[in-house]
């Protein structure tokens, strides 16, 4: 099964990216993990992202569709795979599908993770991370440590990232109406938007997906 993820930041794509991944027996690929891999192996599109990203810009379509192309023609994506942040806009869903075309493939469902604006933000600017170790995450609503900014696993400080400050998520909320969600009615014309809605437990995300993924075979 070929699938792109789609969604706001705070939808959880990430969460039910791996989860859906793993339950589809599809390799889970994200943009994100795509630069960190080209640029720890030094490739030559690692190179050139990084010199990019180094002088403050944005890594160019063309450089991230290479490394999305590079990385689909691995032997483990063959059966498929879960594009998560790819494409980024309609531009690089054009450049997808003709990619795909000259592959002989067609993606499956566009899955459109969709969540209520004031939760996403929400969701974003209650988390605190500890400053000892970042993978311990907490809420100040949904899972708030025992002791107010304290972590319950080392006792470190937790703190907001700056980006989660309430402001910058209304702002990267922006940049995703602007240049991301347009890919939604572009992927509707052609009949592969899957919505589901993205609150609630996690498992029941997870399930809503894989059920509405089965219905849309």
């Amino acid at each position: 099964m070929r699938i792109v993820l789609v969604g706001p930041p705070g939808a959880g794509k990430g969460t039910q990216a791996t989860r859906l991944a793993e339950k589809l027996s599809i390799p889970h690929i994200s943009t994100g993990d795509l630069f960190r891999a080209n640029i720890s192996r030094q490739t030559e599109l690692g190179k050139l992202a990084k010199s990019y990203m180094d002088a403050g810009n944005l890594v160019p379509d063309e450089v991230t569709i290479a490394m999305a192309k590079d990385r689909m023609e691995q032997p483990d994506a063959e059966a498929g795979f879960l594009l998560d942040g790819f494409p980024r806009n309609v531009s690089q869903a054009e450049a997808l599908d003709e990619l795909l075309e000259t592959e002989g493939i067609t993606l499956d469902a566009v899955l459109d993770l969709e969540a209520p604006e004031a939760e996403v933000v929400k969701r974003i600017a209650g988390r605190r991370i500890c400053r000892k170790d970042s993978s311990h995450v907490f809420h100040v609503t949904y899972s708030p440590p025992k002791q107010k900014g304290v972590c319950d696993v080392c006792g470190g400080e937790l703190y907001q990232r700056d980006d989660d400050a309430e402001e910058t998520v209304r702002t990267r909320l922006e940049v995703y109406h602007t240049q991301t969600e347009p890919i939604i009615d572009y992927y509707k014309a052609q009949g592969l938007v899957v919505t589901i809605g993205a609150t609630g437990p996690v498992d029941e995300v997870t399930g809503r997906a894989l059920e509405a993924l089965k219905q849309d075979q």
